[in-house]
């Protein structure tokens, strides 16, 4: 299994399937290494197509494609994997249609999601949300930078060595606080969607995540 830039996901965003696939060129032209397929109310067929769309701009730009909540499409179109919602297909089940390659990602808002997951063998927790998002209509309870430090510190005390990536509502000014509680990286749509200057912000979130996890470890 391969989790390179594990540290900055792009959860693609858009009105359309064409807006979807246009940011997430945008973004890997920039220099995203991680890329998840997020398409809410879309018929099957228009999913598979955008996906296989989504797989070919991934793969010019070698970058890590996952496809949210359905296996099937993530199977379908050979994509590096799946990202569950608690809600969702059981990561165990999906683990078997999938295959031991296949990243398996899975939504958490509490501890108990958490150690679940770890049970279930996923291979990253999507750990949320930080703070309000219009991105998602079911939303958790906010969890903030005690709320993160609170579920990582106990899961870590349960010997779980496993990324947990925040989400929900992020932008660059969160991101210290985030790495302090804990994270091992941040998914993101509103801080690079239709942003100017995109390569140069890239590499600044990258540039700054990767100081901020050098400075927990060194401490």
């Amino acid at each position: 299994m391969q989790m390179k830039e594990v540290s900055l996901q792009y959860i693609s965003q858009g009105k359309t399937p064409n807006d979807h696939l246009y940011h997430i060129e945008e973004v890997c032209k920039a220099g995203g290494a991680w890329i998840q397929l997020r398409l809410k109310d879309v018929d099957m067929v228009t999913y598979l197509d955008t996906a296989l769309k989504c797989r070919k701009i991934c793969d010019q730009y070698n970058a890590i494609m996952i496809v949210n909540d359905n296996v099937s499409i993530a199977k379908a179109i050979l994509a590096d994997g799946v990202h569950l919602g608690l809600e969702d297909m059981d990561p165990v089940e999906a683990r078997k249609i999938l295959g031991a390659n296949f990243i398996i990602g899975g939504t958490a808002n509490t501890i108990k999601d958490c150690m679940q997951h770890d049970m279930n063998g996923v291979d990253y927790i999507g750990l949320g949300p930080f703070r309000h998002t219009t991105t998602k209509k079911k939303l958790s309870p906010i969890l903030g930078n005690e709320g993160y430090a609170k579920i990582i510190t106990e899961f870590k005390n349960q010997n779980s060595e496993m990324p947990i990536v925040a989400i929900g509502g992020i932008d660059y000014n969160n991101i210290s606080g985030l790495i302090n509680a804990g994270v091992s990286g941040i998914a993101v749509s509103g801080m690079l969607t239709n942003k100017k200057n995109l390569k140069e912000k890239i590499e600044d979130v990258k540039s700054l995540i990767s100081s901020e996890l050098k400075l927990k470890c060194n401490g």
